[in-house]
């Protein structure tokens, strides 16, 4: 780890322990990074937006994407300040992010009261033992929209 690494970290550990001792939201922040610069900045805003999606990680994604014009984060590393949950890891993947850096891990999250290591547990179950019902319907009606997408002379992969 080199001191550009520490400094982008402690950044986003800073937006973690504002974020708490303004009242703001939960102990996470996370910090994007492309060539040396950090261009996006956020901290958990679940409890303030009424958003279950809005963790740190998923929120700095979005302002980078804002900010570069462009759903591809690619060049970009993201520091976040508590390992990712499976729904950042996913938005992370989907946002092609190469790098990511975390300091604190699952386990000090769920001794915390953060159900993080809950989710990663039901999702790799098999539908049906999740406790989450997941039933798959009108597959037929679904599969032709991707036949569409897939002869679409205006599609855009992403």
């Amino acid at each position: 780890m080199n001191e550009k690494e520490k400094t982008y970290m402690r950044e986003a550990l800073r937006l973690a322990k504002e974020n708490v001792t303004t009242g703001k939201g939960g102990p996470f922040g996370a910090v994007i990074v492309k060539d040396g610069t950090i261009i996006a900045r956020a901290a958990n805003a679940v409890v303030r937006t009424n958003d279950p999606t809005a963790h740190g990680e998923i929120v700095a994604i979005r302002k980078a994407c804002a900010k570069l014009g462009t759903f591809h984060l690619d060049d970009c590393e993201l520091y976040t300040s508590c390992e990712p949950c499976p729904m950042c890891m996913g938005a992370i993947y989907w946002a092609r992010i190469p790098r990511v850096y975390f300091a604190a891990s699952g386990e000090d999250a769920h001794k915390a009261g953060f159900d993080d290591i809950a989710f990663y547990e039901q999702i790799a179950l098999p539908y049906p033992e999740q406790k989450t019902e997941v039933k798959q319907i009108l597959r037929d009606e679904a599969s032709h929209i991707f036949d569409e997408w897939n002869n679409s002379q205006n599609k855009q992969g992403y």
